[in-house]
């Protein structure tokens, strides 16, 4: 029986201990609404500054990717089979550096046929142009008739024409001799070889491909009703969190057609040179969609106590320790969603 009775006392005793640490009994309740931490007396020289109410920007962040702005298919304007490809992807080049090397015979063989030509077109030339003149002597003289006089001159005009012709014919084989030898059009990086020597190249298909890796760019879809508050020339934040860096670009391009599946534009802003970009890397572009009103104190006027937030409240003379909730901060200062009314003075550290 004594056991029985220890037992129950036991569980009256841990019920009343439960009920006293939930409050329910031994503690007095306290009212709604917002209580403040403590009062102390505002000490000499403090700085305080008061709660501003102004209109600032819904910041949103659009996904994106880094392109070059500058990129090229480096390819034959003639068909020969490929002798060298002196770079390999991951090259740097120059302007001008060779980029691949083409067999030169089939072009030179085009180019000796043009000579050819040529010599016999200027030949051609002369002896009409001989033919020409006497005939004028001829004529001048009543030995020729009108009609050979025309003749002649037909002819020695046709000459010239051929000459003409077989000129250009051997410049056109000169160049083609030149494009056997390809060359880099800017400064930039080899992406891909297209090609492998020994293939046969073939007139505007790429051999190499590569890029400008000093041009970048983030290209990000934002939709129509936030792209129509983006302008060009426009200053914008971009992030790359795969360097942990934050850039300021330029909206240099803003492709006029909305794409009608996910009714976004196309937004291409500019980077600055960074030796740490590269194409194909994933960033965030800000932008502001809209305003709205919102409470502003110093970042500094905000104290962190474990996850509670507060700032010193002054009042008639004496701060005051208050709750409160902030927002999105902008530069030094910070919003404030709720404890804080404007025109409040706070502390500010």
């Amino acid at each position: 029986m004594n056991k029985i009775t220890y037992l129950g006392l036991s569980i009256i005793a841990l019920i009343l201990l439960l009920l006293y640490m939930l409050g329910i009994i031994g503690t007095s309740k306290v009212a709604p609404g917002s209580t403040a931490l403590g009062a102390e007396t505002l000490p000499k020289n403090v700085r305080t500054v008061k709660v501003q109410k102004k209109s600032v920007d819904d910041i949103l962040s659009w996904p994106g990717t880094l392109h070059s702005r500058t990129e090229a298919l480096i390819a034959p304007r003639v068909t020969a089979r490929i002798i060298e490809i002196k770079v390999k992807a991951g090259d740097t080049v120059q302007k001008g550096d060779v980029i691949a090397l083409l067999d030169p015979k089939t072009q030179r063989a085009r180019e000796r046929a043009a000579f050819a030509a040529l010599a016999a077109a200027k030949a051609n030339a002369d002896r009409a142009n001989a033919d020409a003149r006497r005939v004028k002597n001829l004529f001048a003289q009543e030995a020729a008739t009108r009609q050979m006089y025309d003749q002649a001159i037909a002819q020695a005009r046709v000459a010239e024409a051929q000459v003409k012709a077989a000129s250009s014919a051997l410049k056109e084989t000169k160049i083609g001799y030149q494009d056997t030898v390809l060359k880099a059009p800017f400064n930039g990086i080899v992406i891909r070889r297209l090609k492998q020597p020994g293939d046969m190249g073939i007139a505007g298909m790429p051999i190499v491909s590569m890029h400008n890796s000093a041009a970048l760019r983030l290209e990000a879809a934002i939709p129509v009703s936030c792209g129509r508050f983006i302008n060009l020339g426009d200053k914008v934040s971009v992030r790359i969190e795969s360097v942990k860096q934050d850039f300021t670009a330029e909206i240099d391009e803003i492709v006029p057609e909305v794409d009608p599946s996910t009714r976004t534009i196309l937004v291409k802003a500019t980077l600055p040179i960074s030796k740490n970009l590269r194409p194909g890397l994933f960033g965030w572009l800000d932008q502001a969609c809209s305003r709205h009103q919102a409470f502003l104190v110093p970042v500094s006027a905000v104290l962190k106590i474990g996850q509670l937030e507060t700032v010193k409240v002054v009042t008639d003379n004496h701060a005051l320790t208050r709750l409160v909730r902030t927002g999105k901060r902008h530069e030094d200062t910070i919003e404030i969603q709720s404890g804080l009314n404007e025109g409040e003075a706070v502390i500010i550290q």
